[in-house]
C-alpha cells in the first residue's frame, strides 16, 4: 500500500489488495499473504482503522470488489477525504534487480457526508472532484515495492544499513516525493539491455521530477522566492556491465529567478521579469542548494541572446556573476544561433568548452566487488526556456560522452572506440534518451519533446520537422485552453490548497463580471455566426442595398469581437482558478 508498517521496517509493501466498497466504508484486504489486518476507511469522514476481518455481508449489501495495486495517498479537505488508489500497473523494467511499475490506472474514492455540508461546501466538493478526476489522467507515475527510487545510486551506496532498513517512504528524498498525501515519487524510469561487442551492457535512465515548484509549462516558470525552480528534473544514467556499476547525474530547471510568461492567446507570450532586484539573492539560494546536494555546479544556458529570451539571458548572466567561483561555473551556448534547426552535431563546440569540467568531477563507479572506486563531485545544470527540447538534446550528448568514458574505463570499449561504432547499441541508447525527453515534456507541456528525431536517430528529418510543427500547435492549444485546470489538479494533489481549504474554505478567487462570462468558444461562435450572416447579406446586396449595410454591420461585429478577444486575451484563456500568487 502507501507505505510499510512503521513498527516493522523490514516488512514489504503490499503488491495487491482487494478493495471492498461497502455502503459505509472501504476495506483494503491484502491478498499477497503479507498481513492479517485489513485497512478500513469510513466513507462519511475518512477516518481509518485496522480490522481483523471483513464486515458481515450478503447478497442484500452486495459490496463491489476489485483488485488494486496500492494506495497512493489520502487528500484531506474540509469537504471530506479522498483516497487515490492504483487500479492498473505495467512492469516496465528493473532497477538494480528490482521490478519497476508504471501506473496505468487511478481511481478516486471520496469519503464525505454530503448531507451535512452547506451549499457552498457541496459546490466546492463538486469542483474539487472535477480536479481530482482530471488528476486521474496524470501520466508519469512509476514506483517500486522494493527499492527507493528517489535517491541516486551514489547516495544509496553512501547511506548506512540503519537508514536502508527504514520503510521506503521514510527513506525518500522529499524533493522527489509528491507530498505528504501522495506517497509515491513522480519519476520516469526507462532502461535498455544491449551488447557492445561481446559484452552485455545494461543502461537505466531515471528522471526524478522535483515537486517544490511543480506545474504546467506556462503557469510555472522561473523560481520561487526560496530558489526552487520550475520543471526541475534530476536525471540519473546508470550503466551495468562486467560486474561494474556506474552512475552519472545531471539536472535541468527553469532559469532560477522570478519571471513569468502568462498565456494571452498569442503564440509566444512575452517574458516578464518580476522584482529584478531580487534575482541575485534567489539565484544564489538556488545554486547554494545545488552545491549542498551535488557539489560543484556548471550552469549551461542554451537560450537565445536576442528578443525576450535575450533579456532572460542578460539577467541570468548578470545575476550569477557575483557567485561564480571554482565550484560554480556558467557557460552560455546560443543553441539556435549555432545549431539552427538541423545542425545539432555542432553541440561538439559546447562539449569542447565543458570537457575539462566533466573529467575533473568524474562519475560514480563501483567495481565488481561493490567497492567505490570513483565518485561524482559535481553536476551540470542545463536550461533553455522550457528545459525540454534544446535541453534534452544537450543532456543526451553529455550522457553519451560520459557513458563512452565509463565503458572505456572498464574495458568494454577500447580507448579510441566510440558508441557510434556499435550501431545496434547506439540506436537503442538514442531511443532511450528520446523517450526520456518525451516523458518529461509530456508532463510539463502536454506533448512529446521537439527535436526528438535528432535524439532518436542522430539526424533531423522532414517527418520530424512536421511532427514538431504539430506538437507546437498542440502546445499552443493546451497552454491556452487546458493547462489552467491541469495546474489546479496538480497543485491540489500537492496539498497546496489543503491548509486554506480545511481552515476557512478558501476556494477559487472571485472573478469579475468579464471573467465570469468570458468564453473563447462563445466568442469564436459569435464571430463565425457574424461571418455567416455577412456572407448571406452580401449575396442579397445585389437585390437590396440594405443588405450591403447589414453586411458591413456584421463585418464590424466580427472585427469588434476579434479585437476585444485579442485585447483581453488573458481573460479568454483557461486559467488556474486557485492561482492567486504566481511567486
Amino acid at each position: 500500500m502507501g507505505g510499510a508498517n512503521e513498527s516493522s521496517p523490514s516488512s514489504k509493501l503490499h503488491t495487491r489488495l482487494r478493495l471492498w466498497e461497502f455502503p459505509d466504508r472501504y476495506v483494503f484486504e491484502p491478498i499477497d499473504g503479507l498481513a492479517d489486518l485489513y485497512l478500513s476507511a469510513n466513507r462519511s469522514d475518512g477516518s481509518m482503522n485496522l480490522v481483523e476481518e471483513l464486515p458481515p455481508h450478503d447478497s442484500s449489501t452486495n459490496p463491489k470488489c476489485q483488485t488494486v495495486y496500492g494506495v497512493i495517498g489520502v487528500l484531506k479537505l474540509a469537504v471530506g477525504s479522498y483516497f487515490l488508489v492504483i487500479t492498473g500497473r505495467d512492469c516496465v523494467g528493473s532497477y538494480l534487480g528490482h521490478a519497476i511499475f508504471k501506473v496505468t490506472g487511478l481511481k478516486v474514492l471520496p469519503c464525505s457526508n454530503s448531507r451535512s455540508t452547506s451549499g457552498n461546501q457541496s459546490k466546492m466538493e463538486t469542483e474539487f472532484s472535477e480536479l481530482l478526476h482530471a488528476a486521474e489522467k496524470t501520466i508519469g507515475l512509476y514506483f517500486s515495492y522494493d527499492i527507493n527510487l528517489t535517491l541516486t545510486l551514489q547516495r544509496l551506496h553512501n547511506l548506512g544499513d540503519e537508514f536502508k532498513s527504514l520503510p521506503l517512504w521514510r527513506q525518500a528524498e522529499p524533493r522527489f516525493l509528491w507530498n505528504s498525501y501522495l506517497l509515491e515519487p513522480l519519476i520516469e524510469n526507462k532502461n535498455i539491455h544491449a551488447e557492445v561487442g561481446s559484452e552485455k551492457v545494461n543502461v537505466t535512465l531515471i528522471a526524478r521530477r522535483c515537486t517544490r515548484r511543480i506545474g504546467t509549462r506556462m503557469w510555472r516558470r522561473g523560481a520561487d522566492p526560496e530558489g526552487y525552480a520550475a520543471n526541475f528534473v534530476e536525471s540519473e544514467q546508470i550503466m551495468e556491465s562486467k560486474g561494474f556499476t556506474a552512475s552519472y547525474v545531471q539536472v535541468r530547471g527553469s532559469i532560477p529567478f522570478l519571471w513569468e510568461q502568462i498565456v494571452d492567446l498569442t503564440y509566444k507570450p512575452s517574458f516578464d521579469i518580476v522584482r529584478q532586484e531580487e534575482a541575485p539573492r534567489i539565484l544564489e539560494r538556488h545554486f547554494h542548494d545545488l552545491q549542498k546536494k551535488y557539489g560543484a555546479v556548471l550552469a549551461v544556458d542554451l537560450v537565445n541572446t536576442h528578443g525576450g529570451e535575450g533579456r532572460l539571458h542578460d539577467r541570468y548572466a548578470k545575476s550569477i556573476e557575483p557567485i561564480l567561483s571554482e565550484d560554480i561555473r556558467y557557460v552560455h551556448f546560443d543553441f539556435h544561433r549555432i545549431c539552427g534547426h538541423i545542425h545539432f552535431e555542432r553541440l561538439s563546440q559546447l562539449y569542447d568548452q565543458i570537457e575539462d569540467y566533466l573529467k575533473k568531477h568524474r562519475y560514480f563507479l563501483l567495481n565488481d566487488k561493490g567497492e567505490k572506486i570513483e565518485e561524482q563531485t559535481g553536476t551540470i545544470r542545463t536550461n533553455c526556456v522550457d528545459c525540454l527540447d534544446r535541453t534534452n538534446v544537450t543532456q543526451s550528448m553529455i550522457g553519451g560522452k560520459i557513458l563512452e568514458n565509463q565503458l572505456q574505463r572498464i574495458g568494454v570499449l577500447s580507448v579510441n572506440d566510440t558508441i557510434s561504432n556499435h550501431p545496434a547499441f547506439d540506436a537503442k541508447y538514442k531511443v532511450l534518451w528520446a523517450n526520456h525527453g518525451d516523458s518529461i515534456s509530456t508532463q510539463y507541456s502536454g506533448t512529446p519533446a521537439l527535436k526528438g528525431d535528432f535524439v532518436r536517430y542522430g539526424k533531423r528529418s522532414t517527418q520530424g520537422i512536421l511532427n514538431d510543427l504539430w506538437n507546437s500547435l498542440a502546445r499552443y492549444y493546451l497552454n491556452n485552453f487546458a493547462d489552467g485546470t491541469k495546474q489546479d489538479a496538480m497543485d491540489l494533489l500537492q496539498g497546496h490548497y489543503t491548509t486554506s481549504v480545511s481552515r476557512d474554505m478558501a476556494g477559487p478567487s472571485k472573478a469579475g463580471l468579464l471573467e465570469n462570462y468570458a468564453s473563447f468558444r462563445l466568442a469564436f461562435a459569435l464571430v463565425m455566426g457574424a461571418l455567416m450572416f455577412m456572407m448571406m447579406s452580401l449575396r442579397q446586396a445585389r437585390n437590396d442595398v440594405r443588405h450591403l449595410v447589414l453586411s458591413l454591420l456584421w463585418a464590424g461585429l466580427c472585427i469588434g469581437i476579434s479585437h476585444f478577444v485579442r485585447a483581453n486575451g488573458r481573460v479568454f484563456t483557461n486559467r488556474p482558478r486557485f492561482y492567486q500568487s504566481r511567486h
